[in-house]
């Protein structure tokens, strides 16, 4: 037999093996009717569709096509991470007469540094020109230090080295790691400013029965200093109004100390919180947590209804009291899987809900004690001057900062099967990622990103980002009015932002990042 097996050349067996293939598609299998149909050749339709958003990626779509990150925007985010050549040549391949199409306003004469300003020390020297807590008198109020921070991504959906790898990188940019709702890890403590985030789950501050513990927070917070404030998520982008279900299988040794959940089970977030039922318990539990940590306290969300919106700046105008921070998402979804009907269809793009929310903040007078966050696609300077000008402080990045260390846009998170690593519990697949390596490469897009905002800022007239109003920057409306100034697009005008100087930033004994970690030493 093994005598008249080995005469049987090469491509007999190729022909044994299609025949096989060819009477199981045919006589045993019924899951599939193109290969029942078409035997042999009807595979070749299931490996095309597997690798369709490849071949598309890199060899069909054009530069400025694909969603949600077109490959110039990748390639600006990588190169300003390398450290490379991130200009282009032979002007612009955008469409500038496109819908949502940005403008920036330049001054006849642009703004000029004067001698010992910081920005001649350091290019990409840009903090909040608010500090959180400051008007609510918490007993720790926080300026960041950088105007671009890592958004909410946890550990457990991003893998240990990515999430070690931001926030080296955010210490060596002096900004703030976001901690997401899957608790605080030891991947979270390399040395860079953190906000602790937490949801409807509590991990990482929760009992045994999953409600919220003040005790454990109260710990974590006395525990690890360089936790600077707390933000409570009541939505977010990808899904607003839903709940999820971490399943047992994902659950680790790791994961299960990191969020206080026991292995082996399920374990659910539930779309409400238990902590409090309604917007005045809300207030309440934002003011029982800052009094008793002495953090500025946050919230996050995305923005749909007004109605209980409405509800909560009536509550602060009364009382006085309110979040130090509110956190904006976009609709346009983000590092966390959802359904599409929720990700394509639930709660207003940034910009809608940005201006929505803003513009009720403002006609209560409620602006200047507020440090407006943004979050959903403003990674890019030019967007980032528009958020500016709508009102924004500071601006959250998610899946730009996962570029920035590698992501490639696989679209593959909620599979555990990350090429990259970023987004995977695979030990094998998370071993090529150097955190050492990765870390410079955040930080320099970080740095990188300031010094183009900087200089755009200055080409407008201004010395920083915040004296933006709508009015200095245009935008595509329609083609019956082509371009509007954002005032006139969204209807209101942004408060201006209190400013002196960038030196005065600097002075700023509440600023976060290296100076602080400098002066505690």
């Amino acid at each position: 037999m093994i005598e008249f097996l080995g005469q049987i050349s090469w491509w007999m067996w190729i022909i044994i093996a299609l025949v096989i293939v060819a009477i199981r598609d045919i006589f045993f299998q019924r899951a599939h009717t193109i290969s029942h149909n078409f035997p042999i050749i009807g595979h070749f339709r299931y490996i095309l569709e597997k690798i369709g958003p490849e071949l598309r990626q890199y060899l069909i779509a054009n530069n400025r096509e694909e969603l949600p990150f077109n490959r110039i925007e990748r390639g600006w985010i990588y190169a300003s991470a390398k450290q490379e050549n991130n200009y282009e040549g032979f002007g612009t391949d955008r469409d500038i007469y496109a819908h949502q199409h940005i403008f920036i306003n330049n001054a006849m004469m642009p703004y000029k540094i004067p001698e010992n300003h910081p920005n001649i020390e350091d290019p990409s020297f840009l903090p909040c020109a608010k500090v959180m807590g400051l008007y609510n008198n918490r007993k720790k109020p926080y300026r960041p230090a950088s105007v671009i921070n890592v958004s909410a991504m946890s550990f457990g959906s991003l893998s240990a080295k990515a999430v070690e790898s931001m926030n080296k990188g955010v210490q060596m940019a002096d900004a703030y790691h976001n901690t997401g709702e899957g608790g605080l890890s030891p991947y979270h403590s390399q040395g860079g400013d953190v906000i602790f985030h937490f949801g409807t789950g509590y991990f990482g501050v929760r009992n045994d029965d999953g409600t919220f513990s003040m005790e454990k927070l109260i710990k974590l917070v006395n525990d690890n200093p360089f936790v600077r404030a707390i933000e409570i998520k009541l939505s977010q982008g990808a899904k607003p109004g839903k709940g999820g279900v971490l399943p047992a299988a994902k659950i680790s040794k790791e994961i299960a100390e990191v969020r206080h959940v026991p292995i082996g089970k399920d374990v659910l977030s539930p779309p409400n919180h238990s902590a409090f039922k309604d917007v005045p318990e809300l207030l309440q539990f934002i003011e029982d947590i800052a009094k008793k940590t002495g953090l500025p306290v946050g919230i996050k969300a995305a923005i749909g209804k007004l109605d209980q919106w409405k509800e909560l700046a009536e509550l602060m105008k009364e009382t006085g009291k309110g979040p130090d921070f509110i956190t904006v998402d976009g609709g346009e979804g983000g590092t966390g899987a959802a359904p599409p009907s929720f990700a394509d269809h639930v709660s207003l793009p940034w910009v809608y809900g940005f201006s929505d929310l803003y513009k009720l903040f403002k006609d209560k007078g409620l602006t200047e004690r507020i440090v407006f966050v943004g979050s959903g696609k403003l990674g890019f300077p030019a967007k980032a001057a528009m958020a500016f000008a709508m009102g924004v402080d500071c601006i959250n990045v998610a899946r730009e900062a996962m570029m920035s260390i590698g992501c490639i846009q696989a679209q593959i998170c909620h599979t555990n099967k990350c090429p990259s690593g970023v987004a995977t519990q695979s030990k094998w697949l998370q071993s090529g990622i150097d955190p050492t390596l990765k870390s410079a490469r955040l930080a320099q897009y970080f740095k990188t990103f300031r010094k183009e905002l900087v200089e755009i800022t200055h080409a407008s007239g201004y010395e920083h980002p915040c004296q933006y109003q709508m009015n200095d920057i245009d935008i595509n409306v329609d083609d019956q009015h082509l371009s509007k100034e954002l005032d006139n697009t969204y209807m209101y005008k942004k408060v201006p932002v209190p400013f002196n100087s960038m030196q005065e930033l600097k002075d700023c004994k509440y600023l976060g990042g290296s100076k602080q970690l400098t002066e505690h030493a």
